[in-house]
């Protein structure tokens, strides 16, 4: 399945109107903030239809999954958008990372707990709000909607101390000349469940994450937890892949359309997380070019000329603070 989704559930008393854009979505929120009600609604027309007094709109069929019986029952669900109530605890086990690994549904999950195992995306973890009561047939109706958790702080930002990166690869070299090259000192991770370690361990008090945002989702919360003891301020694009594509290096009217709505061409039976994708669609962009792009090892000319500054101006604020010289503000 592949592209974004606008869903309405609604009943006489109440009405959800939101949009899921990849495959996995996380609602957080503690009790009484209408998680458990949306999928109680979902369920009741599963059910029922109609005569359970609920409704909704999708352009995909709607279900909730749950119940000892979870992975039988979801080899009968093909094509669709699955509610899972945070009480249904085998979203927590690896066992069901692995099983929706390669379907063809989308999964959005109430829970409170940080699910490890999934790569979810930061721009994808939800809360819910109401935004308005009006008078309908006689009662009153509530409206809710989804709201991003985390949103991006970056609009003024002093230079690191120190820059810790996620990768281990091609982004982590990249950003290691950057860094060297204005005498800040930067340490690879070695991949995202290290990030919490790396920066509880660190001397500095001033430091820059960068990750990939599209799988950072389930860290989030025990690493904003460190903004308590250390300064800490998160760069966290789709990959460091969807940042060369977004800059403009690779020409071609097809990239820059797949990187404006990527949705629309990323099927999550096949890619379990976008930066996966955006990886493939970088390699094949540039096979046989002198732009040829190995994850493992970084080509050389990223990090040359005006192929680094495509890619240093792509970053913004964060390209400009690491390439400031001088001391640190």
């Amino acid at each position: 399945m592949k592209g974004k989704y606008e869903i309405i559930v609604k009943d006489r008393h109440l009405q959800y109107k939101f949009t899921i854009n990849r495959n996995i979505t996380i609602l957080r929120g503690d009790s009484a903030t209408g998680k458990t009600t949306l999928i109680d609604m979902i369920a009741a027309f599963q059910a029922n239809g109609i005569s359970s007094g609920v409704s909704i709109q999708s352009e995909k069929p709607c279900v909730v999954l749950t119940g000892m019986n979870w992975k039988v029952n979801l080899e009968q669900i093909d094509d669709s958008i699955v509610f899972i109530d945070e009480g249904d605890t085998f979203v927590r086990s690896k066992e069901f990372a692995e099983t929706i690994q390669h379907t063809s549904n989308y999964y959005v999950i109430a829970t409170r707990s940080s699910l490890f195992d999934l790569p979810y995306s930061v721009n994808e973890i939800y809360g819910i709000k109401n935004t308005s009561g009006n008078r309908y047939q006689g009662t009153k109706r509530l409206y809710s909607q989804f709201y991003r958790i985390y949103e991006s702080d970056l609009e003024s930002i002093p230079k690191p101390e120190l820059a810790i990166i996620e990768d281990s690869n091609a982004g982590y070299e990249f950003f290691e000349n950057v860094c060297k090259e204005n005498a800040i000192p930067c340490v690879s991770a070695n991949g995202k469940s290290n990030v919490y370690k790396c920066v509880r361990q660190s001397k500095e008090n001033n430091i820059l994450i960068i990750a990939d945002g599209a799988a950072f989702g389930p860290e989030m919360e025990r690493v904003l937890s460190l903004k308590r003891t250390k300064a800490i301020v998160l760069y966290l694009p789709e990959s460091f892949e969807w940042i060369i594509l977004s800059s403009g290096l690779i020409d071609g009217k097809r990239v820059a359309t797949i990187v404006e709505s990527p949705e629309d061409y990323i099927e999550s039976e096949k890619y379990f997380s976008w930066e996966q994708f955006f990886t493939r669609l970088i390699i094949d962009e540039t096979k046989n070019t002198y732009l040829q792009y190995n994850k493992s090892s970084l080509n050389d000319v990223y990090v040359s000329g005006n192929e680094k500054k495509a890619i240093i101006s792509e970053m913004g604020v964060v390209g400009s603070i690491l390439t400031q010289k001088g001391k640190n503000q």
